[in-house]
Protein backbone atom coordinates (compact mmCIF):
# COMPACT_ATOMS: atom_id res chain seq x y z
CA UNK A 1 0.00 0.00 0.00
CA UNK A 2 0.95 3.60 -0.50
CA UNK A 3 -0.31 6.69 1.32
CA UNK A 4 -0.80 9.61 -1.04
CA UNK A 5 -1.03 13.04 0.56
CA UNK A 6 -2.49 15.62 -1.81
CA UNK A 7 -2.09 19.23 -0.75
CA UNK A 8 -4.32 22.11 -1.79
CA UNK A 9 -1.21 24.19 -2.44
CA UNK A 10 1.23 24.58 -5.32
CA UNK A 11 4.90 23.64 -5.55
CA UNK A 12 7.84 26.01 -5.59
CA UNK A 13 9.78 28.25 -3.24
CA UNK A 14 7.67 31.33 -3.94
CA UNK A 15 4.47 29.40 -3.20
CA UNK A 16 5.95 27.93 -0.01
CA UNK A 17 6.92 31.37 1.28
CA UNK A 18 3.58 32.84 0.29
CA UNK A 19 1.73 29.96 1.99
CA UNK A 20 3.74 30.42 5.19
CA UNK A 21 2.80 34.08 5.29
CA UNK A 22 -0.88 33.32 4.60
CA UNK A 23 -0.95 30.63 7.32
CA UNK A 24 0.53 33.06 9.81
CA UNK A 25 -1.39 36.23 8.97
CA UNK A 26 -4.77 34.76 8.06
CA UNK A 27 -5.08 31.10 9.08
CA UNK A 28 -8.88 31.12 8.66
CA UNK A 29 -8.52 31.97 4.96
CA UNK A 30 -5.70 29.52 4.25
CA UNK A 31 -6.81 26.97 1.63
CA UNK A 32 -4.84 23.88 2.65
CA UNK A 33 -5.99 22.51 5.99
CA UNK A 34 -3.61 19.55 5.58
CA UNK A 35 -0.65 21.95 5.31
CA UNK A 36 -1.93 24.08 8.18
CA UNK A 37 -2.07 21.14 10.59
CA UNK A 38 1.01 19.20 9.47
CA UNK A 39 3.47 22.00 8.71
CA UNK A 40 4.91 24.80 10.78
CA UNK A 41 6.22 28.05 9.41
CA UNK A 42 8.95 26.48 7.27
CA UNK A 43 8.79 22.70 7.48
CA UNK A 44 6.83 19.57 8.35
CA UNK A 45 6.06 19.21 12.06
CA UNK A 46 8.34 16.69 13.79
CA UNK A 47 5.44 14.68 15.24
CA UNK A 48 3.83 14.28 11.78
CA UNK A 49 7.16 13.35 10.15
CA UNK A 50 7.76 10.75 12.88
CA UNK A 51 4.23 9.35 12.47
CA UNK A 52 4.57 9.06 8.69
CA UNK A 53 7.96 7.40 9.14
CA UNK A 54 6.38 4.78 11.39
CA UNK A 55 3.87 3.71 8.74
CA UNK A 56 4.86 0.49 6.96
CA UNK A 57 4.09 1.83 3.49
CA UNK A 58 5.40 4.17 0.85
CA UNK A 59 4.29 7.80 0.94
CA UNK A 60 3.82 10.17 -1.95
CA UNK A 61 3.35 13.91 -1.54
CA UNK A 62 1.49 15.67 -4.35
CA UNK A 63 0.68 19.35 -4.69
CA UNK A 64 -2.37 20.76 -6.49
CA UNK A 65 -0.35 21.85 -9.54
CA UNK A 66 1.06 18.30 -9.92
CA UNK A 67 -2.31 16.52 -9.89
CA UNK A 68 -2.57 16.21 -13.67
CA UNK A 69 0.91 14.69 -13.89
CA UNK A 70 -0.20 11.97 -11.45
CA UNK A 71 -3.55 11.39 -13.17
CA UNK A 72 -5.63 12.55 -10.22
CA UNK A 73 -6.68 16.03 -11.32
CA UNK A 74 -10.32 16.57 -10.43
CA UNK A 75 -10.67 13.14 -8.85
CA UNK A 76 -10.65 14.40 -5.26
CA UNK A 77 -11.57 17.63 -3.52
CA UNK A 78 -8.37 18.94 -1.99
CA UNK A 79 -6.68 18.41 0.33
CA UNK A 80 -7.02 14.64 0.62
CA UNK A 81 -5.32 11.52 1.94
CA UNK A 82 -5.63 8.53 -0.37
CA UNK A 83 -4.57 4.89 -0.07
CA UNK A 84 -3.34 3.09 -3.15
CA UNK A 85 -3.05 -0.68 -3.22
CA UNK A 86 -0.62 -2.84 -5.18
CA UNK A 87 -3.06 -2.89 -8.13
CA UNK A 88 -2.99 0.95 -8.23
CA UNK A 89 -6.60 1.09 -6.99
CA UNK A 90 -7.14 4.24 -4.95
CA UNK A 91 -9.45 4.72 -1.99
CA UNK A 92 -10.14 8.05 -0.35
CA UNK A 93 -8.87 7.75 3.20
CA UNK A 94 -9.68 11.24 4.51
CA UNK A 95 -11.45 13.79 2.35
CA UNK A 96 -11.30 17.56 2.31
CA UNK A 97 -14.41 18.08 4.44
CA UNK A 98 -12.94 16.01 7.25
CA UNK A 99 -9.50 17.57 6.89
CA UNK A 100 -11.02 21.05 6.97
CA UNK A 101 -12.69 20.19 10.30
CA UNK A 102 -9.45 19.01 11.94
CA UNK A 103 -7.56 21.63 13.92
CA UNK A 104 -5.18 19.42 15.88
CA UNK A 105 -2.33 17.24 14.66
CA UNK A 106 -3.04 14.49 17.20
CA UNK A 107 -6.61 14.28 15.88
CA UNK A 108 -5.31 13.89 12.31
CA UNK A 109 -2.83 11.21 13.39
CA UNK A 110 -5.54 9.30 15.25
CA UNK A 111 -7.99 9.47 12.33
CA UNK A 112 -5.29 8.43 9.86
CA UNK A 113 -4.32 5.44 12.02
CA UNK A 114 -7.97 4.44 12.39
CA UNK A 115 -8.67 4.63 8.65
CA UNK A 116 -5.52 2.74 7.68
CA UNK A 117 -6.36 -0.02 10.17
CA UNK A 118 -9.90 -0.20 8.78
CA UNK A 119 -8.56 -0.40 5.21
CA UNK A 120 -6.21 -3.24 6.18
CA UNK A 121 -9.11 -5.13 7.79
CA UNK A 122 -11.13 -5.11 4.56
Amino acid sequence: MKLILIYNADTGVFNAVSDSIKKTLSPVDYQCSLCAVTHGLVSMRHEWRKFLGSLPMDKEFIHRDEAAKFGIEGRYDLPALVLEDSDKMQTLLIGSDELNAINDLSELIGLTQQRIAKAHAV
